[in-house]
Formats: C-alpha cells, structure tokens, sequence
C-alpha cells in the first residue's frame, strides 16, 4: 500500500467542489498534486495561491505541483481522479486519453454511472469506481468551502479489492474516513435514489431537510423507483452517512417515515442545507447534470419493466428550469398530481 510519505502523484481533473477538496488535502499530505480545470479564473488563482479551503472562520492554502487548463498539460499522467460533471466526462477523456500512462488508471469521483463510459475510452482495465458524498461548494477562484466529512468509497468494476484500490483509499484517508468496497455498484445505485431526492428539493428555493420532510411521500416514491431498477438488475444497496435505502426498496411504510426521521435530522446537521443541483440553478445559471445521472436509470428501468413515472417527472420539472423557468414549491406538489 502507498503512503502520504511516498508522495504519491495524482491529477485531480475537475478541481471544483469534490476534486478541489481531495487535491488540497493531498496536496497538504505531501503528494505531488496537478489540477486541470476548464475554469481559467479558477486555474490562474490556484496557480497563483495553490488551492484554498474553507471552515468556517478559517481558510488554508496550499500549493500544488502544476494547475492547467483543459488545453494544457503534461505529457503523461498516471493516476488520474476524475471528478468533473456527469455531463462533461467525455470531455474530459478526450484531455485524459492521450497522456494515460500504459500502468495509469482513472478514478471516477463523480455522481451517477460514468464507468462504463470511461471504461470505453480508457479500458476497463484502467477504470476505477467510485462512491462520493462530500459536502463543499466552490465559493471563489481557487477557494472551496468546506462543508463537513460525508461517506468516499472506492471499487473496482469486477467487485474485487486491488491493491491499487487499497493503495488510492489509503492516500485518501488524509482527507477523511475513504474506504474500499467489493460492491461499489450499490453505492451507486443508492446514492442514484437518495439523488433523485435531492434533485426533487432543487425545484424549491428551501433546505433539503424541510422540502424532502414536508413532501415525504413523492421523496419515497422516488427512491422507490430507482430502487426497484436496481434489485431487478440484481444490485445490492449499500447505506451511506445518513441515509439507509432498504426501508425505500421496502414496503413497510412505517419503517420508510422512520428512516426519514433519521434523514432529515442528519441533513439538518451539516452546514450546506441546499444541493449542489440548486446551487447549478439558481447561483450559477447553467445545466446540471441530472440528465444525464438518470438517463442511464430511465434505460435501465425500460429493460427491466420498471416504470418511473415520477423521475420522469422530476427530470420534465428540471428542464424547465434549466430553461428559465422560476423555483417553487408548488413544481414538487405538481409531481405529488397536484394542479399544474
């Protein structure tokens, strides 16, 4: 297994909130850290003033090996963290696939079910999946805020654990509790149902907690569907943080108000109250991924027989949106089969 002492060297591709914050505690452990991002202000701040964190009161910055655009970069880069949006993954391979060394492999730090499409690009091979739920927002040219410690697991697609899986989640410990897993896909499919949750509460300018407590049956239906997907896929859920999927793939409707119960009060305790979704939206104006993490579902769910009338719905409610439309409240009461 590697150690921070062997300075290991990684290039974080996406250096926003997830990418960001694992390259600055990387970096502060020693390891030899390389940014790239599509981002020129981020990129020219992190080049000038190395990666900045901040808690509360307090921001620490620290400096990194070399921050490049997407135009720009070494020759040959070996193990690479992809953590860009689900939407600009096959961008992101077209910078990564030309410089990945014969030995170099892609870690995917990102929402949804990117594997498959980086696996076609770099082999399989050279994929890695990943299972992320980190709480921190870019708030600034070269500066993250940090929003508190969530759950960061790490698998191979073939449901072993490496030791190139067991060497990535030991440097990763610098940044908090990473992990391995030999099931990696039913990270991903869970947090693809408590997502679908949280893409619901972007529809509203209001916390997560609140929206998702005061609209419980749409939240559980939606978990629902995507659960339902993945037990006929033959996948196996995972709980994460505060989150347990098994009372959603459930139907004691007791036992699923319950684990509610325990959603809200763990949303209720970390400082960002709002998804990045929302922050997409309604700060920085631009398309979000949801597309495309819940295109692959809506196919899934079309082999399987599964009919997801409610993620449709909430990806119809998305796009409007994206194209201009105002948040409210009453857009979740609309999927609820209120009045449109």
């Amino acid at each position: 297994m590697s150690s921070p002492q062997q300075h290991t060297p990684y290039t974080v591709v996406g250096a926003g909130a997830i990418g960001g914050t694992l390259a600055h505690h990387l970096a502060s452990a020693g390891h030899q850290v390389t940014v790239v991002d599509v981002d020129r202000e981020h990129i020219a701040a992190i080049s000038a003033g190395g990666i900045s964190l901040t808690r509360g009161e307090e921001t620490v910055s620290v400096p990194v090996v070399a921050a490049f655009t997407s135009q720009h970069g070494p020759e040959t880069v070996g193990r690479v963290l992809l953590a860009v949006k689900a939407q600009a993954t096959e961008e992101a391979l077209d910078w990564i696939v030309p410089r990945i060394a014969d030995d170099g492999f892609v870690v995917s730090l990102q929402n949804g079910l990117n594997e498959e499409v980086i696996a076609a690009r770099v082999g399989r091979e050279r994929t890695v999946g990943a299972f992320v739920n980190l709480f921190a927002d870019v708030v600034g040219p070269g500066v993250i805020r940090d929003g508190g410690l969530g759950a960061l697991v790490v698998g191979e697609m073939d449901a072993e654990v490496s030791p190139r899986v067991e060497s990535v989640v030991a440097d990763l410990q610098c940044w908090g509790p990473a992990r391995a897993t030999a099931n990696i896909s039913g990270y991903l499919w869970s947090k693809l149902g408590f997502g679908a949750m949280l893409s619901a509460t972007a529809l509203a300018d209001a916390p997560m907690a609140d929206l998702i407590d005061r609209h419980r049956e749409l939240m559980h239906g939606l978990a629902a569907e995507v659960f339902e997907v993945a037990v006929r896929l033959g996948i196996v859920l995972e709980p994460f943080d505060g989150f347990d999927p098994t009372p959603y793939a459930g139907s004691n409707d007791a036992a699923r108000h319950a684990a509610t119960d325990g959603l809200v009060a763990w949303l209720r305790t970390q400082s960002k109250d709002r998804s990045g979704i929302w922050r997409d939206l309604a700060v920085r104006h631009r398309a979000t991924e949801v597309p495309t993490h819940y295109g692959p579902v809506l196919e899934a769910a079309a082999s399987v027989g599964v009919d997801t009338p409610l993620v449709r719905g909430m990806l119809e409610q998305i796009g409007k949106l994206e194209n201009g439309a105002a948040m409210s409240e009453d857009r979740l009461s609309v999927l609820e089969g209120g009045p449109a």
